[in-house]
């Protein structure tokens, strides 16, 4: 199916535009495919391009960014990286790995990304759109805009805002950020910046994280559709509900809601983190504080510390050596502590990272080969291309339970046959997707390759109760519930909230 001269045979895709980044595009775009679901619709989510080193790799192994696929889970589907066919991985010094269609092609420097890349991109766009409608004839595509839709400096070779928008001939909401002020001036500028024929796309306004009483802001949209000629839809109240944050620097913002916490958990920040969703289960556990560790200090004060992914292992492994970090984890396991590694954070862990490709850092160190922090007897080397699947495995430790989850990763590690391996053992039945050392007077050292771990319930529940027992804490009186039921939950709260103030029904022709 050929989009151009068929665009009258699809339901209008709605299109949710931003005054800036962080106005809340993604929160939107997931309550309304909630909100559609429920009523019938059948919603796809589509953002022709996202920025982030928060992942997620669909059953194809392809690569997408992670809140295309709580999207997806909104829409009640399986998703895919057709839903997100641009994925940017920023690695640093203006660089980005390119993914397209799951699959990583080459790095760009920001420089060249719209000389090299823009006819490309917008061909892999093109074929995500046309593939969608054809195996999805019946959808509704709730698309994710990127940024400001008005850069001017980019405008001309903008590939996922206005350009896809006006392919799509789509129903625009424009969404602006009251929590930041300037709300008035954020919605004008935006629509003066645009065209007559982009403008008439724009068919409603959302005033999104208004705090205190709504009726306060009555004079404030009248004022609005007077000047605009475009209605407000809603305004939607501040939402204490938590999902994971699109860019990595919101991470020094995100609180911990725990009240009464019995467990404190350190996550190292390392600067280029990744996939930090993988600790969203643990931000719903009711008896977990989670600290983000950005500096050398003393970690004693941690029941266990996580050292999360990276798209950089090697310059982070430097990062945690020249901060004093690598010397603080050291001294914390020295005390029995609980260290858990995921992806990078495992390889940091070993003895040895070996980059002969130059494909994690290596380039700050010249002989391409750098020290972990040596807390397990292992060696990885990067290869030139990664890894990225499904996984389906059953662990060993610290319980037999099935375990679902997915990789994302360049490197190969195994055991360093010049080091003592006697106390390390595997994780999984899958022998190469995690290790683990027991300190001889309690706690343990243990990494593993799985991203979205702690998602799998009775694995996440028999980890913690080691901590627990560790502490001499009595366990648990009442059975943990599903993580991905209380994401559930929190998608159908989101929806509800949305619901009660916004009126999309006008966009649905």
């Amino acid at each position: 199916m050929e989009l151009e001269g068929k665009l009258h045979e699809i339901k209008k895709p709605i299109m949710v535009l931003g005054t800036s980044s962080g106005a809340g595009k993604s929160l939107t775009v997931t309550a309304i495919c909630r909100i559609l679901k429920n009523s019938g619709e059948e919603p796809i989510p589509f953002k022709g391009q996202n920025m982030s080193n928060n992942a997620w790799v669909d059953w194809e192994g392809g690569e997408m960014a992670y809140s295309q696929a709580l999207q997806a889970f909104a829409c009640g589907i399986i998703p895919s990286s057709e839903m997100n066919p641009i994925l940017l991985k920023p690695q640093g010094n203006s660089t980005s790995e390119v993914i397209h269609l799951g699959k990583s092609i080459g790095i760009t420097t920001a420089k060249n990304y719209y000389k090299d890349w823009f006819i490309p991109g917008w061909e892999v766009i093109r074929k995500s759109l046309n593939s969608i409608y054809k195996k999805n004839p019946n959808c509704r595509l709730i698309i994710e805009g990127a940024g400001s839709p008005v850069e001017m400096n980019l405008i001309h070779r903008d590939l996922t805002n206005l350009r896809v928008a006006k392919y799509l001939n789509a129903n625009c909401i424009l969404v602006t950020d009251i929590e930041r002020g300037g709300v008035f001036a954020q919605i004008i500028g935006t629509l003066e910046l645009m065209k007559p024929e982009e403008k008439k796309l724009i068919k409603g306004i959302i005033i999104n994280r208004f705090r205190g009483d709504l009726s306060l802001f009555e004079e404030g949209k009248k004022w609005i559709e007077s000047k605009t000629q475009i209605p407000v839809l809603g305004i939607i109240p501040w939402l204490k509900d938590k999902f994971p944050p699109e860019d990595s620097l919101d991470l020094l913002e995100k609180k911990s809601y725990a009240t009464n916490p019995e467990i404190k958990v350190g996550i190292i920040k390392l600067p280029s983190i990744s996939n930090f969703s993988d600790f969203d289960p643990l931000e719903n556990e009711e008896s977990i504080l989670i600290k983000w560790v950005i500096e050398s200090q003393n970690l004693n004060q941690y029941d266990f510390i996580i050292l999360p992914g990276s798209k950089q292992t090697i310059k982070d492994q430097l990062f945690l050596i020249n901060s004093g970090l690598s010397q603080d984890i050291k001294d914390y396991a020295k005390n029995n502590g609980n260290i858990f590694g995921i992806c990078g954070g495992l390889q940091m862990l070993g003895t040895i990272l070996e980059d002969p490709y130059c494909k994690e850092g290596s380039k700050l160190n010249l002989d391409k080969s750098i020290k972990g922090i040596g807390l397990l007897p292992l060696k990885t080397t990067f290869l030139e291309s990664k890894i990225t699947r499904q996984i389906n495995s059953e662990s060993i430790w610290p319980n037999l339970t099935e375990i679902n989850g997915f990789e994302i990763h360049n490197g190969v590690t195994e055991l360093d046959s010049s080091q003592n391996t006697l106390k390390i053992k595997p994780i999984f039945k899958d022998l190469d997707l995690g290790w683990y050392k027991e300190n001889s007077q309690g706690g343990a050292i243990a990494g593993s390759y799985i991203h979205g771990i702690f998602e799998n319930d009775k694995w996440r529940n028999q980890y913690i109760n080691l901590i627990r027992k560790s502490k001499n804490l009595p366990m648990p009186s009442k059975k943990t519930s599903s993580y991905k039921m209380k994401r559930e939950s929190i998608i159908d709260n989101l929806a509800n909230e949305f619901k009660k103030h916004l009126n999309i029904s006008s966009l649905l022709i």
